[in-house]
Parts: structure tokens; sequence; C-alpha cells
């Protein structure tokens, strides 16, 4: 059987297709069924509901930033096996986006207006961490997944007691996010430069403030 190799302009709209389906909620169906599928949705008030609703919109934000950081990556990686690498990361992070996207509209709520301007930044980023090498690439999927699993433990804490079906969600999510960084570490990530992590949370606490109403 022969494999086409794609031309760039292939390349290209392949990307805007995933793009598309990603940003407008089309295209994600999960391998797995969501953690909060057999979980009783317990009544929650307007003011919890609303509350559940912008964090779960802030995890459906990260996951949206998830699959353009891994597609930016694959795009840009100079080896074989590391864009294949990134493109099954994306894959495994697709029932993030459906199980979000499936909760925010048990929620009575919608993803943000803004995933646009969040998938092309974090396209943007992905796709220049993959430029300047595979091993700082690997080193950026670390830092990012771990702030991922914090920022995830703290929605634990902050998600309405009774909100069962979102913290069954959240809690599976949190341990993906562990293992895919400790994968990208085994892998040979390379550590980042000291001021890069920091840059990263302080453009992770804006997206996640404006997200939470936007």
């Amino acid at each position: 059987m022969t494999v086409r190799s794609l031309s760039p302009l292939d390349r290209v709209l392949v990307e805007i297709e995933r793009a598309l389906g990603t940003i407008f909620d089309t295209a994600p169906v999960a391998a797995r069924p969501s953690p909060a599928e057999n979980v009783p949705d317990a009544p929650l008030d307007a003011d919890a509901r609303r509350h559940a609703a912008g964090l779960m919109r802030v995890n459906h934000v990260g996951e949206v930033c998830a699959q353009a950081l891994y597609f930016g990556q694959a795009a840009t990686a100079h080896d074989e096996a590391q864009r294949e690498r990134m493109l099954e990361a994306a894959s495994e992070e697709t029932d993030h986006l459906a199980w979000c996207s499936e909760r925010l509209r048990e929620l009575d709520s919608r993803p943000s207006l803004l995933n646009p301007l969040w998938y092309a930044g974090a396209y943007a980023i992905g796709a220049a961490a993959g430029l300047v090498g595979d091993r700082l690439s690997l080193g950026f999927v670390v830092e990012t997944e771990r702030q991922v699993e914090a920022h995830l433990g703290e929605h634990l804490e902050r998600l309405p007691e009774a909100d069962a079906k979102s913290r069954a969600i959240v809690r599976v999510m949190k341990d993906d996010e562990a293992r895919h960084a400790d994968r990208a570490l085994a892998a040979g990530a390379a550590s980042l430069p000291a001021p890069v992590p920091s840059l990263m949370r302080f453009a992770s606490n804006v997206m996640k403030a404006v997200a939470y109403r936007v």
C-alpha cells in the first residue's frame, strides 16, 4: 500500500480543518466514555451552576489550547517520531475536549466566545516551540502539562461540592495530564529557560480570568 505524501497546500488544508473542528466544537468525539457518564446530576442553584460552568469553560479553553499547541508542534517538528508523538497527544486530549463540551451543555452554558483567539495564539506558540528543537518542544509539553495539572487541582477545590459530574471529569483529566508530562519527560524533554515557565503561567492566568466570563 502506497501512502501519498502531503503537499504544502494539503498540509495547510489539514491544519485549517483541525482548527475549525476544534474552535467550532464540531469534531470532538471521545474515544473513552465520559467519567461523568454514570454520575448522578445533582441539582445546583443558579449561582453554583454559573460558577461550575465558568470553571468548565476554562477547562474547555485549556483543551482547545492543548489541541492547538500539539498541532503547532507537530507541524514544525524536526523528527517524524516527534511529529507522531504530538499528534498522538492531541488525539488523547480530544477526550477532554469532548467531555468538557458535553458538561457545558448539561450546565446550559457554552464554550468561550474567544476560542478562535485562544487557538491561534496557542498554535503559534506550539509552532515556535517546534521550530526551536524537539527536546525543547518536549520540555514545553512537560511545563504546560504540569501547569494544567496544577490548575485542575485548584478546580477540584473550587467546584461546587454537589457538582459530582464536573468533579469526576476534572479528576480524570488531571491524572491524564500528569501522565502526558511524564511521557514527554521520558522521551528526552529539555528544561525550559528560567523566564519561560513564568511567562507561561502569566499567560495562563490571563486566559483563565477571561475565559471564566467570556
